[in-house]
């Protein structure tokens, strides 16, 4: 099932069909047909057979008629079975529209991004290649006029580069970012708000909080618990990896405990670690 920040990702392309046509332009040095329009159009690709097929989303170029139709599809992990429907939702588009179609797929993560980009074998000599926007290659937003005129890349620029090494480039974004969602009305303002925060190292979130704690907190609940989990998440590997230097594998039972446990649980765990005599003692 989708995720969240997969949902918001995708709605940067809804709120802006423009995003899609000025990324395969301009990031990735696409040839473009002369367009006047660009709308979304239904994502629902099913053919006449009983498999259903529903890309993220369908952005289509009008100059009078389709002249081209971008399947955008944002990739968050790895999904083996999307090598097989891929061609399938450019193929049944590509009827559809009786126009060009490609595919654009948007991604946080090199490693998604290479992996994504590999041709597909066809078969018989034929081969599939995905247009793949990868992180590095997503423009690094860091002027508010440039922000304010494109919110929703400067949003993309900051998922994009909000893990990078150089926190204090992270940060520029940021700001940008979020001076450019300011005026947006309320629920893209909240949303895209989170979403930076959310893009952003731990060393840059603290230094964006610490410029004004009370501008730069989640806007939603949302948000508050996905970072929450993603923090429970980290804990529950390395105390994993910690417990099993010291007691030796764990058992399902004992792993399943670590993952149902609280963050203040796991402290817990953490703090009885190497004084506890056998594994039951550390979990409590």
């Amino acid at each position: 099932m989708p995720s969240h920040p997969h949902e918001w990702l995708v709605e940067l392309f809804r709120n802006r069909p423009l995003l899609a046509p000025e990324l395969l332009r301009d990031a990735l040095h696409v040839d473009l047909p002369r367009f006047t329009e660009a709308r979304i159009d239904s994502a629902d690709l099913t053919d006449i057979q009983p498999t259903e097929y529903r890309a993220d989303l369908v952005v289509l170029l009008f100059d009078q008629v389709p002249v081209l139709g971008i399947v955008v599809e944002a990739q968050l992990s790895r999904d083996d079975d999307k090598r097989f429907v891929w061609p399938a939702y450019v193929a049944t588009l590509r009827a559809r529209l009786r126009c060009p179609v490609c595919l654009l797929v948007v991604t946080t993560d090199e490693s998604i991004a290479r992996w994504a980009a590999r041709a597909v074998e066809l078969g018989g000599g034929n081969r599939f290649v995905p247009l793949v926007l990868h992180p590095s290659g997503v423009p690094e937003v860091v002027d508010e006029t440039q922000a304010k005129s494109d919110p929703e890349l400067a949003v993309l620029s900051a998922m994009a580069h909000g893990m990078d090494a150089d926190s204090e480039k992270s940060v520029q974004i940021a700001l940008a970012a979020h001076s450019a969602v300011r005026g947006l009305d309320p629920r893209r303002s909240k949303m895209y708000f989170d979403l930076v925060l959310v893009s952003l190292s731990e060393a840059a979130r603290r230094a964006l909080q610490a410029m004004d704690p009370a501008q730069y907190e989640y806007q939603s609940d949302f948000a508050r618990h996905y970072l929450a989990e993603g923090q429970a998440k980290g804990r529950v590997a390395l105390l994993i990896r910690l417990l099993a230097l010291r007691f030796g594998p764990l058992t399902q039972g004992a792993e399943q405990r670590l993952a149902e446990a609280s963050i203040a649980e796991l402290d817990k765990i953490a703090e009885r670690l190497l004084t506890a005599p056998t594994l039951d003692d550390a979990l409590g």
